[in-house]
């Protein structure tokens, strides 16, 4: 079988989801929105299918258990979101910096993606095997690397694969000014900003598009359900000893 060719990519029924991870309930301005929006713009001109959520709008609740009504809580929208998230092929997470850290939602958001980690594919693998993973970050404080790492480091644990340059961001002069979008922040002009976001958006758009013509991520020693049934893929499994 011949490999594919990027030339011959066709992205028409990829679909994307991306968290913004704002404090800001809607309809309220968010800054990340408008980074995410540049992003967003490329994957849809391409054929790709996105959807937005901006999670601070939608009843989640705080965990680490898949429905957190069967852990004490009255509600949880996060079922409901996560057979969304679930049919993506591309799943970025986006969100501003408070204190030089993530935003409490984005951590919220991790959270309740890693509650879903015990789950596996039709290959028995990890559910997020054959996903892509990428970050988006905006603020006026420095830590645009710090929170990208972070993101990006729990999106592999979970399984999803990264590309190359998976990150972008923008932050304004440190301390109290203006935010992405404010009239003179520069942001929306900002080659460094427009460049890593361009080129985050295309390598999300590639590797999605090479692992659906594989039909997923590889199979072979990474299997959960045959390494649970006594597997030990060369390398000794100290519970089946």
């Amino acid at each position: 079988m011949d490999s594919p060719r990027w030339q011959d990519a066709d992205y028409t029924g990829l679909k994307a989801f991306v968290f913004n991870c704002t404090l800001k309930r809607s309809p309220e301005t968010s800054h990340t929105q408008g980074l995410i929006d540049v992003s967003t713009a490329i994957m849809e001109k391409h054929g790709v299918e996105v959807e937005v959520l901006r999670a601070v709008d939608h009843d989640i609740a705080t965990g680490v258990y898949p429905d957190m009504t069967e852990h004490g809580w009255e509600s949880d929208a996060w079922p409901e979101i996560w057979e969304r998230v679930l049919a993506s092929d591309i799943l970025v997470i986006a969100g501003p910096i408070w204190l030089g850290d993530n935003s409490s939602i984005t951590k919220q958001v991790i959270e309740r993606l890693y509650a879903m980690s015990g789950l596996t594919n039709d290959h028995g693998q990890y559910i997020y095997y054959g996903k892509v993973g990428g970050v988006i970050i905006t603020g006026n404080e420095d830590g645009i690397k710090h929170c990208a790492s972070n993101v990006l480091y729990s999106l592999q644990h979970l399984g999803c694969t990264i590309p190359p340059n998976a990150d972008a961001g923008w932050i304004g002069e440190a301390g109290p000014g203006p935010s992405y979008l404010d009239e003179g922040s520069g942001g929306p002009q900002n080659e460094f900003t427009q460049r890593n976001t361009t080129f985050m958006t295309w390598n999300l758009m590639h590797l999605a598009w090479l692992l659906k013509q594989q039909g997923g991520f590889p199979t072979g020693g990474n299997e959960r359900v045959k390494w649970d049934r006594g597997a030990n893929f060369d390398h000794p499994n100290p519970e089946y000893r």
